[in-house]
């Protein structure tokens, strides 16, 4: 056997200027979490895309924005401009539905109203709804989720059984029947805005038991951690070790599944208004301009076109960002 190398001595030790000689010191460096998943979220190509269409969708349905790009690229989205649309046929006059310089996207026939800025409102109105209603549903899915894991006995035997009562409900009749009845003023609000609370009020209240059972189960198991272990020997109360322990253990999946509940939602506010039951005309909405277009398709096939990729796109980009966002903060649920 080799006699183990004995190192004794000045000679023996590290130096570690030496050692560190010609390295970039600032080079060296440790990452927080939010970092390495910001990394991992850059390298998916596709996630990135469909972020940036996000983010322009979200951009160009600002008021100012919205209203300042319809004078660019259209006219206003009530503006009627029959000289545009064939008495006879009901359809544009000019071919492709009427595009041009000023109507890119063409005009609808009968009335010949712009598209692309009937389109760009509709925007508006199912971002608002998708994402205040995301926004009801987290925030009641989280408390009771958190609560019902935490606790468990039978405060979580009360909410499970909650969940399942609401996933059981009939939503689309709900909301039918709950539209149809309310009045023209209702708590200072009226017309479309009431119309927009409501729905809000109706898809966020009603899905809230679809996060709740996913932040029930990360809960259970974060309970069990020892990080928790040690706060509650600590003599730490309850509500801090919710919301200061397990609360920022629980950002990542509640991102991730906000993500991918604000597409439902808009497409749940589509449908809704292609019923009947959403927004009322003259204000555009993608559901109601398709509910319009089933009448029309014959005559103006581009009418049923337009709205349609426009929900297909806007869904699209928001899954393909969450599914990238979900395997930057969790890779290993790839």
């Amino acid at each position: 056997m080799t006699a183990p190398i004995e190192v004794s001595g000045a000679e023996g030790e590290a130096q570690p200027d030496a050692v560190l000689a010609g390295v970039d010191r600032k080079a060296i460096q440790g990452r927080s979490l939010g970092q390495i998943a910001w990394l991992r979220l850059k390298r998916d190509k596709v996630a990135i895309a469909g972020g940036i269409v996000v983010l322009i969708l979200i951009v160009l349905s600002l008021p100012g924005v919205t209203g300042l790009v319809t004078g660019w690229f259209g006219s206003p989205p009530n503006d009627f401009h029959q000289n545009l649309v064939d008495a006879t046929l009901g359809g544009p006059t000019k071919p492709l539905g009427g595009m041009s310089a000023d109507h890119i996207f063409g005009v609808e026939p009968i009335n010949g109203r712009d598209l692309f800025s009937r389109v760009l409102y509709g925007a508006r109105v199912s971002l608002l709804i998708g994402v205040l209603a995301t926004l009801v549903s987290v925030v009641i899915g989280t408390i009771m989720g958190i609560t019902a894991g935490y606790f468990g006995g039978w405060v979580d035997t009360l909410i499970a059984r909650t969940m399942d009562v609401f996933l059981a409900f009939p939503l689309v009749l709900f909301a039918i029947s709950l539209v149809g009845v309310i009045p023209n003023n209702l708590a200072g609000l009226e017309g479309n805005n009431l119309r927009i609370a409501i729905l809000v009020f109706i898809i966020g209240f009603f899905n809230w038991p679809y996060i709740g059972r996913i932040i029930r189960g990360q809960t259970m198991s974060l309970r069990e951690r020892e990080f928790v272990d040690a706060a509650r020997s600590m003599g730490a109360r309850n509500s801090y070790i919710l919301f200061k322990e397990i609360l920022p253990n629980l950002v990542a999946p509640i991102l991730v599944y906000s993500t991918l509940l604000i597409p439902t939602n808009i497409l749940f506010e589509a449908a809704l208004s292609f019923l009947g039951v959403g927004i009322n005309p003259p204000d555009p909405s993608w559901g109601g301009m398709l509910s319009q277009a089933t009448e029309l398709y014959s005559v103006a096939p581009h009418f049923v076109i337009v709205p349609g990729l426009a929900i297909f796109i806007t869904v699209l980009a928001f899954n393909l960002f969450g599914d990238g966002l979900r395997d930057a903060l969790d890779p290993r649920a790839r």
